[in-house]
């Protein structure tokens, strides 16, 4: 089994529902136990600025399956909750994305492990560092807890 850490975000709609639904889906797929889930963290929208905010927050799964089978089962999992891809960084119900596949770089056409903008994000680093302090992110080799969050306002949702 492999430990992978996945950051779901949205901003669609019921958000909340919407990411607990994507946990539970996720949970549910053949070779993928959901082990840890941070908290909810609400965050204003990066790049394309003008639509609601989001509410992120990071999993820690363990998996039997490849790095590109938990990418296509996520993106099953999207478009089951009904994303819709019009514009880059655009409003989405769900969105999954790939942190950490173990101590893993990966760098495919379609595929690329660290996230690449993992250490860039509050949203991404926040709950990371609260279910993951001690994982060491394998291009910088520097625990989670050591990376400097960027000065982004994120607050908790409850």
């Amino acid at each position: 089994m492999t430990e992978v850490f996945l950051g779901l975000g949205s901003n669609v709609g019921d958000r909340e529902a919407q990411l607990k639904a994507a946990i539970d889906l996720l949970d549910e797929q053949q070779g993928i136990e959901v082990i840890k889930v941070s908290s909810f963290y609400e965050t204003a929208p990066v790049g394309y600025v003008d639509q609601p905010d989001f509410l992120n927050l990071c999993i820690k799964i363990e998996t039997e399956l490849s790095p590109h089978e938990v990418l296509e089962r996520g993106l099953a999992i999207e478009q089951q909750l009904h994303r819709v891809r019009k514009e880059r960084w655009g409003p989405r119900t769900l969105d999954i994305d790939i942190l950490l596949y173990g101590d893993e770089i990966i760098e495919t056409k379609d595929l690329s492990i660290p996230h690449p903008r993992m250490t860039e994000r509050a949203f991404v680093l926040i709950p990371l560092q609260e279910i993951a302090p001690d994982k060491v992110e394998p291009r910088t080799q520097q625990k989670i807890k050591e990376i400097t969050v960027p000065d982004e306002t994120v607050k908790k949702f409850h």
